[in-house]
C-alpha cells in the first residue's frame, strides 16, 4: 500500500501540475474553452461568461499548487479534498460531455494534447481511482522539508504561476501549440492528404419483406435484398481525416479572397475577432505600425467577425489605412490570443506573430519589388469618403424598417437618421464627396493606385458615378487613368456606358440596364453594333458574354434581347 500510494502521488501530482502549467501557458485559449461549457446547450450558465477568464486563470493556478502540494505533503486533508472535489466535478463534466457530445474538446491539456471527450473522462476516471487510493492510504503521505521551506516553495510557486499569468496574457503564450504558430503555412494546414482516411458511415436499411419489416445494417453497400426500400438511417461512427485548418476565410462583400491573399507577398494582417470587446488602445499602435508598413512596401488588411458597418466605423475612427475581411470568430481566435494581434504573411506562411502590446517589435524592412509610396493622407480622406458614400445607401437596401433600424443603430445613427428620407441625406453627402474629389482631379488629376493604393483607387470613381451631371467633365479623366492602369479598364467602361446612356445614345459595352414597373420591364440598354460587343467587353476586361451579364443584373431566368434607341423613345 505504501508503494501505491507513492506511485500514485507522483503520477496524480505530476499530472495536475503539467495539465495546470498546460493551460497556464494559454489562459485565453481556456477562458474560450470554459465558455463553450456555459453556453446554453451545455450548462447554461451563461451568467459565467463574463468572468470566464478569471475562473479560468485561478482554476489552474490551483491545480498547479494542489499538485505541488501533494508532492511536498503540505495540508494533506485540504489538498486531498480539493483533489477529490476537482476529479469529481471535471469527471461529470467530461462524461455530460461525451454522452451529449456536447463539447468536442475537453481542454484538459490546452492544444498541447487535444483529447475527445471519451479520452478526457477515461482519463478521469483513472485519475480519481489513484486520488482514491490516496485517501485510503493517506497516512503513508509524509511530507517532504520542513514546514516553514515548504510554505516558501508553495508561495514561490504561486508568484511564479502569477508571473507568468501576466506575461501570456500581456503579450502572447509562451509555446504555441496551434496549427497558427509562427513558421506554420496555412494553405498546407488547409490541405487534405492523398490516402488520408475518409468518414466510415453506418446505414441501416429498413426493406419490407413479404409483408414484414426486415433491417439490414451495412458501411454503404446496398443490400442484396428482394424487398421493397422502406427507409435508410445514415450515421457517422467514425469521423475521417479533418485538416488542422479547416475554417480559415477572408471574404468581403460576398467574394472569397483567401486564395488571393494566402499568395500574396508581404501581407500583414490585423486580427480583431470581435470589436464588441476588443482592446480600443491597441488600434493607436495599429495605425502606426500599418502606415509604416505601407510605407515599406507592405500590403495591409484586418480580419474580424464583426460587421462590415462596425469595422468601416472602426477604420474611420482611427483612421486605420486598410479595410477588413471576415473571418470566423472561433478560426480568429484560435489563430492570435489578442484583440487585436499582428500577422506577417508570406504566400500563406505565419512569419511573424504579436500581440498589439509588442507592435513595436514588427519587422518591416522595405520590400525590395515595393509597391510606389502612398499618399497616406489622401488615402485616409478617400477611405472616409468612401464609408460616406454608401453610408445611406446600404440603409435604403434594407427590406423592413425592423431590418433599417437594426443596421443604423449598429453604425451609431440615431432615430432621426435612418428613418429620415435617405436618398436626400445621401444626396447631400454625394455632393459634398463631389467637392474634395473634383478639387483633387483639377489639382492633380485622378488619385489612383500607385497614389492611394488599389483598394481605394476606385473612391473617386465611385464618387464621380454617383454625381452624373460632373461624368461629361471628367470621363476623359478616368479613361486616362484606366489606359495607365491606376484603375481597371472595365470602371472606365462603365462609366463611359453610363454616360453615354444618360445622354440618350447606345452604349458600347452593354453594361448598363434599366428597370420599370410597367410593360417595358427590365432590359439592356440598347448597345452600339450589338453584334460584336462581346469582343468589346473581352477587350475591356469583362469575363461575362452580354447574355450572362444579362442574367447577373436581372436573375437566371432573364433572357437578353437586342434592343434599339428607336425601340425605347417610342415606349
Amino acid at each position: 500500500m505504501k508503494i501505491l500510494v507513492g506511485i500514485s502521488r507522483i503520477l496524480v501530482g505530476a499530472l495536475f501540475i503539467i495539465s495546470g502549467l498546460v493551460k497556464l501557458n494559454d489562459p485565453i485559449g481556456f477562458a474560450f474553452k470554459l465558455q463553450d461549457y456555459f453556453a446554453p446547450d451545455v450548462l447554461d450558465l451563461g451568467f459565467l461568461v463574463p468572468y470566464s477568464l478569471l475562473i479560468a486563470i485561478f482554476v489552474v493556478i490551483f491545480e498547479v499548487l494542489v499538485g505541488v502540494a501533494l508532492l511536498l505533503g503540505y495540508l494533506k486533508k485540504f489538498t486531498l479534498w480539493s483533489l477529490m472535489l476537482m476529479i469529481v466535478f471535471f469527471t461529470f463534466l467530461t462524461f455530460y460531455s461525451a454522452y451529449f457530445n456536447k463539447v468536442t474538446d475537453c481542454g484538459c491539456f490546452g492544444d498541447a494534447i487535444p483529447l475527445t471527450p471519451w479520452e478526457s473522462f477515461y482519463k478521469d476516471i483513472i485519475l480519481l481511482v489513484l486520488i482514491i487510493i490516496l485517501f485510503i492510504g493517506r497516512k503513508y503521505i509524509k511530507p517532504f522539508f520542513a514546514e516553514g521551506t515548504r510554505s516558501i516553495i508553495i508561495f514561490a510557486t504561486f508568484v511564479g504561476c502569477m508571473a507568468i499569468t501576466y506575461h501570456v496574457l500581456q503579450h502572447l503564450p509562451i509555446i504555441d501549440f496551434r496549427p497558427y504558430k509562427i513558421g506554420a503555412n496555412i494553405k498546407d494546414g488547409m490541405t487534405v492528404p492523398e490516402g488520408a482516411p475518409g468518414p466510415i458511415y453506418e446505414y441501416k436499411w429498413t426493406f419490407n419483406i413479404n409483408g414484414e419489416e426486415k433491417t439490414i445494417v451495412t458501411n454503404g453497400e446496398y443490400p442484396q435484398v428482394d424487398g421493397e426500400l422502406v427507409n435508410t438511417e445514415t450515421k457517422m461512427i467514425q469521423e475521417g481525416y479533418v485538416p488542422p485548418i479547416h475554417d480559415f476565410t477572408m471574404e468581403r462583400n460576398g467574394e472569397d479572397y483567401t486564395d488571393q491573399f494566402l499568395n500574396e507577398e508581404n501581407l500583414i494582417v490585423i486580427v480583431a475577432y470581435s470589436l464588441t470587446n476588443t482592446e480600443k488602445d491597441g488600434y493607436i499602435s495599429v495605425k502606426e505600425i500599418t502606415n509604416r508598413a505601407i510605407k515599406n512596401g507592405y500590403n495591409v488588411i484586418g480580419l474580424s467577425a464583426s460587421s462590415q458597418e462596425m469595422t468601416e466605423s472602426l477604420t474611420e475612427t482611427y483612421k486605420l489605412n486598410f479595410k477588413f475581411y471576415f473571418c470566423d470568430e472561433t478560426t480568429l481566435k484560435t489563430i492570435v490570443r489578442s484583440n487585436p494581434g499582428i500577422l506577417e504573411l508570406d504566400k500563406g506562411t505565419i512569419k511573424q506573430k504579436l500581440h498589439w502590446n509588442d507592435a513595436h517589435k514588427l519587422a518591416l524592412p522595405e520590400v525590395e519589388t515595393s509597391k510606389p509610396k502612398l499618399d497616406l493622407s489622401l488615402k485616409q480622406r478617400l477611405d472616409s469618403i468612401g464609408n460616406l458614400d454608401q453610408k445611406y445607401r446600404r440603409l435604403m437596401q434594407t427590406r423592413s424598417f425592423e431590418e433599417r433600424k437594426q443596421l443604423g443603430e449598429s453604425m451609431g445613427l440615431s432615430e432621426a437618421e435612418y428613418s429620415g428620407d435617405l436618398s436626400e441625406m445621401q444626396k447631400v453627402l454625394d455632393s459634398i464627396n463631389m467637392i474634395f474629389v473634383e478639387k483633387y482631379f483639377i489639382e492633380n488629376g485622378y488619385p489612383g493606385k500607385s497614389v492611394v493604393g488599389e483598394e481605394s483607387s476606385l473612391v473617386a470613381w465611385n464618387v464621380l458615378q454617383h454625381n452624373p451631371d460632373k461624368i461629361p467633365n471628367y470621363l476623359p479623366l478616368v479613361k486616362k487613368a484606366a489606359d495607365a492602369g491606376e484603375i481597371p479598364k472595365t470602371a472606365a467602361a462603365m462609366m463611359e456606358d453610363r454616360y453615354l446612356m444618360l445622354e440618350g445614345k447606345p452604349q458600347v459595352y452593354g453594361t448598363q440596364g434599366m428597370s420599370y414597373d410597367d410593360a417595358r420591364g427590365s432590359f439592356i440598354w440598347p448597345i452600339d453594333k450589338p453584334e460584336t460587343v462581346n469582343k468589346r467587353r473581352k477587350e475591356a476586361g469583362f469575363t461575362e458574354t452580354i447574355k450572362e451579364y444579362a442574367k447577373i443584373l436581372f436573375g437566371d431566368d432573364f433572357i437578353y434581347e437586342v434592343k434599339t434607341m428607336d425601340q425605347i423613345n417610342q415606349g
